[in-house]
């Protein structure tokens, strides 16, 4: 008798599991057409900057994807957030995976997971992301897809698995680099006092299972980042840099809006600013495009706090690393992850 009540206490169980263990794990499952997004900016950068560790002779290519989703499952989510990534190819390393719980505050790096055989970059958000909440983000990536022959050239492909209100699609040409070409062609671009180019695609309404994909060629005798090129310029000697000494690294000011309203994906802001930064505010007031600001920090990153000096290190092992940090600083910069105030900040503790 004890032995039929334990079988059918047995089945019991196994039909409610059935039912149960389903449900509970569609609540964490992430299912990317349940999160349309209402923003994604994609920006591509070959040979923008490079890891510490990449192999010489061997250009990078950076890729950063700015998105804001909204939680449209119908209840909490509380799982891994998914985002595909080319895991699997040449010389692919995750740089970076955070995001912004508040428009005011900084960016807030997450620990993640990255599966090479789904090709996927997962992580799990700080809290749940409520029913109808949107959700900001960003992942940073290198690979070494750029192809080193008679030109240098690599092939980068977008689909989004799932609505995207507006996308924006941001090529940075190489410093000093010549016989650019970009297909298909950019509606949109536009070169600086210093020689960068910038070339920009912008698309509406975009459905789920859309694709985009792109062709960039470039002509370089070196290695040397973009970062690192301008580093070596001097600011343009005019009144808007009258009171400006020293090298751009030390010098250079501007980015994205504070307040995340209505202004220009990187808005000027009346800063002084050059280089790339220049590229970016440029083209967008130019066209008059309109989107929230990426997120800006009052503190740096915990990137930049990573390099920050040691007390017994000797003053010249000090200088060293407190140029890393400004150069990190800078990237942030030109990025639009920091704005002007706070880049001054930052600086200020790096003196």
């Amino acid at each position: 008798m004890l032995k039929k009540k334990l079988l059918a206490l047995f089945v019991i169980t196994s039909f409610l599991s059935s039912f149960i263990i389903p449900n509970g794990y569609a609540e964490t499952a992430f299912q990317p057409e349940k999160f349309p997004y209402t923003e994604m900016q994609i920006q591509v950068m070959p040979e923008f900057d490079y890891p510490e560790g990449w192999a010489k002779d061997t250009p990078s290519l950076l890729v950063g994807q700015y998105g804001t989703f909204t939680n449209k499952s119908g209840q909490d989510f509380n799982g891994k957030v998914e985002i595909a990534v080319p895991a699997s190819e040449k010389g692919f390393q995750a740089y970076l995976v955070a995001e912004f719980p508040e428009d005011d505050q900084p960016e807030v790096q997450r620990p993640f997971d990255i599966d090479t055989q789904k090709g996927i970059i997962s992580w799990k958000p700080s809290k749940a992301i409520k029913n109808n909440e949107t959700y900001r983000f960003v992942v940073e990536y290198y690979t070494s897809a750029v192809e080193v022959k008679d030109k240098r050239s690599f092939t980068y492909e977008y689909s989004n698995p799932t609505e995207i209100g507006t996308l924006d699609v941001i090529f940075y040409a190489p410093m000093e680099a010549s016989e650019i070409k970009l297909e298909p062609k950019a509606p949109n671009n536009t070169q600086s006092e210093y020689g960068e180019e910038l070339f920009y695609y912008q698309y509406k309404n975009v459905k789920a299972g859309e694709s985009y994909k792109y062709t960039f060629s470039y002509q370089k005798d070196d290695f040397k980042s973009t970062l690192d090129a301008i580093n070596e310029k001097q600011p343009p000697n005019d009144e808007n840099h009258a009171s400006v000494n020293g090298t751009a690294t030390d010098q250079i000011s501007g980015g994205s809006d504070a307040s995340g309203g209505d202004r220009p994906l990187i808005g000027m802001g009346g800063a002084i600013v050059i280089g790339i930064a220049i590229i970016i505010a440029g083209v967008f007031v130019y066209l008059g495009l309109k989107g929230k600001s990426q997120s800006t920090s009052k503190t740096s990153s915990s990137k930049a706090a990573n390099h920050h000096p040691k007390k017994q290190l000797v003053k010249k092992e000090i200088k060293t690393i407190s140029n890393d940090d400004k150069k990190e600083l800078r990237k942030k910069l030109l990025n639009g992850k920091i704005d002007q105030e706070t880049y001054d900040e930052e600086m200020k503790k790096l003196i």
